[in-house]
């Protein structure tokens, strides 16, 4: 439970592999709402989603945050940013996978900088080789 307590958050870094534990709590939730999709439709589903998970975030930020007047403005941009990043992964993603133009990514200077630390640290590799 100590972990439940923390109240300084660390952003994501993007290049860290995740711990796939992470995606088994994550592909419950997905199973729950494609099976919740069949009952009431999708689009009720996604919205009953985004009204749970928020409710749900909203009950952990005030168990675990001290002072919620003084941090709520906060709180708000930082889950609302970090929203708007996974939604823009996962459009990027199914996109990628379909074959399908999902527009232009609001990431696309994040991948890239990514793709050149990737490659920076491959020509590194390399030089680092015995020949």
């Amino acid at each position: 439970m100590a972990e439940d307590t923390q109240t300084t958050q660390t952003p994501p870094n993007i290049d860290a592999p995740m711990d796939p534990a992470f995606f088994e709590v994550v592909n419950k939730f997905v199973q729950m709402a494609n099976r919740q999709g069949g009952i009431h439709g999708l689009k009720r589903t996604s919205f009953a989603a985004l009204y749970g998970v928020a409710r749900y975030n909203a009950h952990t930020y005030i168990s675990v945050e001290p002072d919620i007047p003084g941090s709520r403005a906060g709180f708000l941009d930082y889950m609302t940013a970090l929203y708007r990043r996974m939604l823009n992964e996962h459009l990027d993603a199914l996109g990628a996978e379909r074959g399908m133009n999902v527009g232009e990514s609001e990431l696309a200077a994040d991948y890239a900088a990514i793709d050149k630390r990737r490659a920076e640290a491959a020509a590194a590799a390399l030089e680092d080789k015995p020949e």
